[in-house]
This record gives structure tokens, sequence and C-alpha cells, in this order.
């Protein structure tokens, strides 16, 4: 019979080789095997030690349990409490980055514009897919995508912004709906 593996399994087993040897062993004076010798006494203090070693372990385990659970049931609204102060700091201090740094935050990157071509694209787009939407719940709403197609953007490089070619949606858009933009400002 070999010896099982599995750290509960050696203590136990280590438990049991310390009764075999306090019954059958304990009146040898010295019991010489692999890596040394050693008495009774000494062989029954190391295999005690290591079932005290695993018992330490499984309640050091069952202590991080209870504190992962404490940890489970208290962090959420501790968590909600920080994300709101962030978010109060972040506003209290916008235009102070040092104070925000004091925090351990850094101030918001500003938004950088789109560009004529992009603004022109995600217009087209918009009314692409509210086109290809019609008018359908919210679930359908969700799993339908506008492609856009017959849309070319020509970037200029003269004084006056050109408009851009839109194409025209093949289905009519919903009554009482936005039609996805505003048209550009001309000087």
């Amino acid at each position: 019979m070999g010896i099982k593996k599995g750290k509960n399994t050696e203590a136990d087993l280590a438990g049991s080789v310390a009764a075999g040897v306090t019954k059958h062993l304990s009146n040898v004076a010295t019991l010489t095997f692999g890596m040394g010798s050693f008495t009774p006494a000494q062989l029954l203090a190391q295999l005690a030690l290591l079932g005290t070693l695993r018992q330490a372990v499984v309640a050091a385990q069952a202590g991080v349990k209870a504190k992962l659970a404490d940890e489970a049931a208290q962090a959420p609204t501790i968590r909600a409490t920080l994300v709101a102060f962030v978010a109060f700091v972040r506003q209290m201090f916008a235009n102070q980055p040092d104070v925000l740094a004091d925090f351990g935050l850094e101030p918001r990157k500003a938004a950088t514009p789109l560009t004529a071509e992009q603004r022109a694209a995600a217009n087209a787009k918009r009314k692409a897919t509210l086109a290809a939407r019609g008018i359908v719940g919210k679930q359908k709403r969700k799993a339908v995508k506008g492609d856009v197609t017959g849309v070319t953007v020509t970037a200029t490089t003269t004084a006056q912004p050109a408009a851009p070619a839109v194409s025209t949606p093949a289905a009519p858009a919903p009554a009482g709906g936005t039609t996805g933009g505003t048209p550009p400002h001309t000087a």
C-alpha cells in the first residue's frame, strides 16, 4: 500500500505512524533509517509537529475565509462611497491638478472635438442605423446595427467647407424621430 498524497492525508498518516511508534517501538533506544538516527521521542516530536503545522494552516485558512466573507459583505457599500467621494473631489477641484494629485487622482483629459469627416461619418451612420431599425421594441433595437453605404467623405483644404455627400435612407425615418444631427454651420 502506497502513501496517499495530500497535506491532510500526510498529517493523518503522521498521527497513525506516531501511534504505531508508541505501541511497537517505544522501548527501542535508536531507530536508524533514511536521513539519520532518531530516538522514538524525537520521531514522535517531529510527527506531532507535522500534525500541528497542518492544524495551524487549516485554522488560518478558516480565518482567511471569514475575512474574505467580511470583505465581500462590506466592500460594495464602501466602494460606492469611494466612487461618490472621488466624483465629488473631481468636481470640487476640477481646475486644480495639484490638489487632485494630493488625492491620488489625475485631472480628466479634455475631450478632443471630432473632425468634420468624423462628424459626417457619425451622422451618416446614425441615419443608416435609424433607417435599418425602423420602429421596433427595445430588445430588437439593441440587436440591429446599420451599415453606412454609398457615403464618401472628402477632406477639403479650401477656405470654405464642402458639404459631405449623404445617402438617402432606403426606409423613411420614424414619425416624430430625430434626424440624427444638425447641419454643418457655414460662415
